[in-house]
């Protein structure tokens, strides 16, 4: 048939977009934030990281987004959000009318707001309001630190369970309604309807974007190295913006997995930190183009696990690398119970009596082993 149609044949390749999944964790302990009142409030903050949001979401109809808070107890889902438990034992599913629901609001419609935008808008203002609501006083109280390395572990699950959708339905499943966290891969792919693809062609790029307003507690050094190694391994960047205080762990995660760190001198300045940093999609071919912001120098220090310091210097097991600031008691690791070999630690160094060498003497002129000198010996 080439040979009697006389038409040039052009081989035309695919336009379609990679589909990218962005997945932001954000810091809400309210002391961190009560520390930015005066600055930089966290509505104005929530505000501007819908903006981002939106501006990742408006480069292409393949990308897909997905928001964690880490808070002081728990880390939860803000968008999308979870299914609700239900309230009874039976299998049954507990029908009501459509008008019953009693969280069936309807989106206020803007002709200057896309419904995905307002969806997602109303959807994590609703779930962060619900999260400060339910925070008591003893929570607050009981503990200051934030659970960031939670926040990263649902990030990751949240990527391994959409990359798993897609290969399930041999669909692109980014294109369609995130599905919520509860939701298993078989129930989710039932909804999603059309393409005929095949998964092998499906290629999800990923990476999780955490905004940071406490300082790196030592408690959080393991589980947090945990989820940075298992991102590094899946291949899923780190990008870190630290609005406020110290966070040499996310600092190092963000190194080791190749995302961007970045400390905010300006914390008002959200905005141009996330969309002159972090706009760039992750996996495609212009990231190769653009040259990302990087720290002069990385905070390696490790959290001893006796005491959960930062140390600089330290003992490590040669078995489980565990890391001590001290000496154990009786020099067996805490962690596998293994001996550690501490060679000549502790022995005092051998002191060695200096020898001291004797002077040459010189020779004088009439053979006198003493020096000579100007004036004459006198006769």
């Amino acid at each position: 048939m080439n040979a009697v149609d006389a038409s040039d044949h052009y081989e035309i390749h695919s336009g379609e977009d990679t589909p990218s999944l962005l997945v932001v964790v954000i810091d809400t302990n309210p002391r961190a934030w009560a520390l930015l009142r005066d600055v930089l409030p966290i509505s104005k903050a929530i505000a501007n990281i819908l903006v981002f949001i939106n501006a990742h979401l408006a480069l292409s109809s393949s990308h897909s987004v997905a928001v964690i808070a880490a808070h002081t107890h728990r880390a939860v889902w803000l968008y999308p959000s979870p299914p609700k438990p239900p309230t009874h034992d039976a299998r049954d599913v507990e029908m009501t009318d459509a008008d019953a629901g009693k969280d069936k609001k309807p989106t206020t419609s803007s002709a200057n707001k896309l419904p995905q935008f307002a969806q997602i808008e109303s959807t994590l203002l609703s779930s962060l309001h619900d999260l400060i609501q339910n925070t008591t006083k003893a929570e607050l109280a009981s503990t200051t630190t934030t659970l960031i390395s939670g926040g990263l572990s649902l990030a990751l699950a949240h990527i391994n369970k959409t990359k798993e959708l897609a290969m399930a339905t041999g669909i692109d499943a980014t294109r369609a309604e995130p599905a919520a966290p509860g939701v298993s891969a078989s129930t989710a792919g039932a909804g999603v309807s059309g393409g005929g693809g095949s998964a092998a062609r499906t290629v999800l790029h990923s990476r999780i974007l955490t905004v940071s307003v406490s300082d790196s507690s030592a408690d959080q050094y393991i589980p947090t190295m945990n989820a940075v190694f298992a991102a590094s391994s899946a291949g899923v960047p780190l990008d870190v913006l630290a609005l406020r205080g110290a966070a040499p762990f996310l600092q190092q995660g963000a190194f080791i997995t190749g995302g961007t760190y970045m400390a905010a001198k300006e914390p008002r300045g959200i905005l141009a930190y996330l969309m002159t940093g972090f706009a760039s999609t992750s996996g495609v071919g212009s990231q190769g183009l653009l040259v990302s912001p990087g720290s002069e120098s990385v905070d390696f220090r490790a959290a001893c696990f006796c005491h959960r310091r930062a140390v600089d210097t330290g003992y490590v097991c040669s078995v489980c690398l565990s890391i001590f600031c001290e000496v154990p008691p009786g020099a067996e690791c805490l962690t596998c119970g293994s001996k550690l070999a501490l060679g000549a630690y502790g022995h005092k160094p051998a002191v060695v009596p200096r020898v001291r060498k004797k002077k040459k003497r010189k020779v004088g002129v009439n053979g006198d082993s003493r020096e000579g000198t100007g004036t004459p010996r006198p006769t």
